[in-house]
């Protein structure tokens, strides 16, 4: 049948096709009071605390994890920065919000400390989300410009103690895998072949015949290198080249060592990456040009629409945060259940224009 898909990169645009429509749906029928918004990106970031805490606590026990980061670090990125969004709307209209203020500040510590346990390149896209999130904070409500030098240093001084105190903890449990200059050491070493497989092998629509994993079996592209979550796959019983086992280890040599753009340029070729960069400026630009709208409105007294700006600027800094991190630093934040969240944060962004046409 047609509407089957034939290989992951059809199998990923068929998914991405219903998140859209499926979020744009639900989007206009759900009532978006600022009340709602702001309850459910607590309940969000409450769950996310506890989430991460367990599964931090799992890796130092020793006793299995699940890595849940990656997945959902920028979906608890989106429910912190819409919190904090909803702070100064609250405030303009005459509302205390000290002590909620603090509350919020608290769970994005603890978010802060058991995420960063568990992956450096999640605390790098938390305290990057987070800066980006001030910024456009800043802009929709026209404060004082957020780029101080003050506040600068201070998230610099964050970053770095954070990643000094994970080294520093590795050394005293001895537990490599806290190490940040672990994955630093190991992109040094197994990094170079890579970027060469990607660079000699990569075509306008995938790579050369045999150069992935699969050999002769190689299907010049689409060879599963970037997936949607493998469950997924395998609850339509599709028949695609999956990595799975002991076999993850042959997708890490890309999925691991190298950036997005050279992950989908292997798997998609260049004319895939140019699309999905494309893409992501697209959202980017569209995101931005929303949120101008839902200020001007706002601005003009009209206040219906407050709780979907404050979903708008969480989703939208969780999107450009997200593309940062996964495109040009470590191909799994955009890969397998993560590429997932990746399209639901796209789909979130876009569904704003139906919202405006309801208006």
């Amino acid at each position: 049948m047609p509407l089957i898909a034939q290989n992951h990169l059809q199998f990923i645009i068929e998914v991405a096709l219903i998140l859209y429509a499926g979020v744009m749906f639900l989007l206009n029928i759900v009532p978006l009071s600022m009340t709602i918004v702001l309850f459910m990106s607590l309940i969000l970031c409450i769950g996310f605390s506890l989430m991460f805490g367990i599964d931090t606590l799992l890796l130092l026990l020793q006793t299995g994890h699940y890595e849940l980061t990656h997945s959902f670090g920028p979906i608890a990125l989106l429910a912190a920065v819409t919190a904090l969004a909803t702070l100064p709307i609250m405030k303009e209209s005459g509302v205390k919000t000290g002590s909620l203020r603090g509350f919020i500040v608290l769970l994005i510590i603890v978010i802060t400390i058991a995420g960063g346990l568990m992956h450096r390149s999640f605390l790098l896209l938390w305290l990057m989300g987070l800066l980006i999130g001030y910024f456009i904070i800043s802009k929709s409500f026209r404060q004082k410009s957020v780029f101080t030098i003050k506040k600068l240093l201070l998230f610099a001084g964050i970053g770095i103690v954070g990643f000094g105190s994970l080294e520093m903890l590795s050394r005293v449990l001895e537990m490599p895998v806290l190490s940040p200059f672990l994955r630093i050491f190991r992109i040094e070493s197994f990094a170079d072949p890579s970027i060469a497989m990607v660079l000699k092998n990569s075509t306008l629509f995938g790579h050369e015949h045999g150069a992935c994993y699969w050999g002769d079996q190689c299907l010049n592209g689409t060879d599963g290198y970037i997936t949607l979550p493998m469950s997924l796959i395998i609850s339509f019983g599709l028949p695609f080249p999956l990595f799975y086992g002991i076999l993850v280890s042959k997708k890490d040599v890309i999925d691991y060592m190298l950036p997005g753009i050279f992950g989908f340029t292997f798997d998609f070729g260049y004319i895939g990456l140019i699309v999905l960069l494309l893409w992501c400026l697209a959202t980017i630009f569209l995101g931005f040009k929303i949120l101008s709208i839902y200020r001007e409105k706002r601005e003009n007294g009209d206040k219906r629409l407050m709780g979907r700006e404050a979903l708008l600027i969480g989703s939208l800094t969780a999107f450009i945060a997200q593309s940062i991190v996964g495109l040009f630093l470590m191909n799994r934040s955009i890969n397998g259940t993560a590429l997932l969240t990746f399209l639901f944060l796209g789909a979130l962004v876009t569904a704003h224009i139906m919202s405006l046409k309801t208006e």
